[in-house]
């Protein structure tokens, strides 16, 4: 949703910040952002050390509101995390479990249709990611999305994260190219875009060795790209990285999303500690949180929305964040385990009425969108039947 009928966003963008009275050490940036130009390393250091985190906030604002105006987007989904058994051991990671652990689990195909069956006649996507099972190749999965979409045609399939899509392609002896071809026919409909942590490999090699390497990550978006399949990207910060690291990171998504101009979302949430590995990590306060998600909608002016995951976040800080450059709060998710083990107490029962209160409470629209960014419909809540006031009864 374009926020003007005949101008572009980045005309409206440039008129809003024209009129914007701004300390002086903020005129590169509002200068480059005016004109189109994309900001700098040296820009992302300013803008990640800066203490005016209300000025920075503004301007990301400006950047979402030129897009966007005032909407604010979710979708009705559910999150169905198919195996915790997992053949890699990430240091940051509380969902994942060895295969003879005790709460170890594998739904079969049967298992999973039956569990999205609970909710296949009010959610539009299911959105799927897990461990590493040392036995699911491409025609598990292949079968498992045929049947789902068999059965549940209109629910877009959301699933597998690069390093998921790798392991599949290396148990089956497939290329990358090959395995997404063959998910794709089966109906696999985009990919989320977890796993990228950060891409450093030296951090990499720290938080989790033994995953895909950061060229491996853009290398399978890349390649889903060229497939047509849209991807999001993510980030995961507040672990061992530098400020410099997470710049790195933004430079080669946003190089990527120029070529290929396939990443429709990105997705930064900060490490949550409870129950992990990763006591070395420097934990991001409620500011930061704030200040990662305003530099990325600065520094990633080539990918269109950038979500506040309430899931990983919270409510509240969700709330914020949506007054702070992002535009999306992801949606109804309903059950969700990876986030929730690793420490997140965000609410798992929001419906439409409840996410579309978090948005309305930051200033913004609700308007529910479909997995891919090509439907929408401003949500409006409904409104509780009036209550009548019948005369009481007289007694005889």
């Amino acid at each position: 949703m374009a926020a003007g009928e005949n101008q572009s966003w980045q005309e409206l963008l440039s008129q809003s910040l024209q009129s914007l009275d701004c300390p002086s050490e903020f005129s590169s940036i509002v200068s480059k952002l005016s004109s189109g130009e994309p900001l700098s390393r040296e820009d992302g250091h300013f803008l990640f050390t800066t203490r005016d985190l209300d000025t920075l906030g503004n301007i990301a604002n400006l950047v979402k509101q030129s897009r966007f105006a005032d909407s604010a987007f979710f979708n009705v989904n559910v999150h169905i995390n198919q195996t915790n058994i997992c053949t890699l051991a990430c240091k940051f990671c509380a969902f994942r479990r060895g295969r003879r652990a005790p709460d170890a689990y594998q739904l079969d195909i049967d298992e999973y249709i039956e569990d999205l069956r609970k909710y296949s006649s009010h959610v539009d996507e299911v959105h799927s990611v897990g461990g590493l099972h040392p036995e699911w190749d491409v025609d598990h999965y292949s079968s498992l999305f045929s049947r789902v979409k068999d059965e549940f045609p209109e629910i877009h399939i959301k699933a597998l994260t690069a390093v998921e899509i790798k392991h599949i392609a290396n148990l089956s002896n497939l290329s990358i190219r090959e395995t997404l071809s063959t998910l794709k026919d089966s109906g696999l409909g985009s990919l989320p875009g977890g796993g990228a942590e950060i891409l450093d490999d030296d951090v990499r090699a720290i938080i989790c060795r033994g995953k895909e390497s950061s060229a491996e990550y853009l290398d399978i978006h890349r390649t889903a790209h060229q497939l047509d399949i849209p991807t999001n990207c993510t980030m995961l910060f507040g672990t061992i990285e530098s400020i410099d690291q997470r710049i790195t990171h933004l430079l080669k998504l946003r190089d990527l999303q120029s070529e290929t101009n396939g990443f429709q979302c990105f997705v930064p949430y900060p490490f949550l500690p409870d129950d992990s590995r990763l006591p070395e990590a420097q934990l991001a306060t409620g500011s930061e949180i704030l200040r990662v998600i305003a530099v990325s909608r600065l520094m990633l002016n080539n990918i269109p929305h950038i979500k506040a995951y309430r899931m990983n976040i919270g409510d509240e800080i969700a709330e914020l964040a949506l007054q702070f450059g992002a535009d999306d709060i992801d949606g109804t998710v309903q059950k969700e385990s990876i986030m929730h083990l690793a420490g997140s107490n965000a609410p798992l029962d929001h419906d439409k009425n409840e996410l579309a209160k978090i948005v309305l409470n930051s200033g913004s629209s609700p308007v529910q969108r479909n997995t891919t960014y090509t439907s929408f419909e401003k949500y409006i809540i409904p409104k509780a039947p009036e209550r009548r006031n019948l005369p009481m009864a007289s007694g005889d």
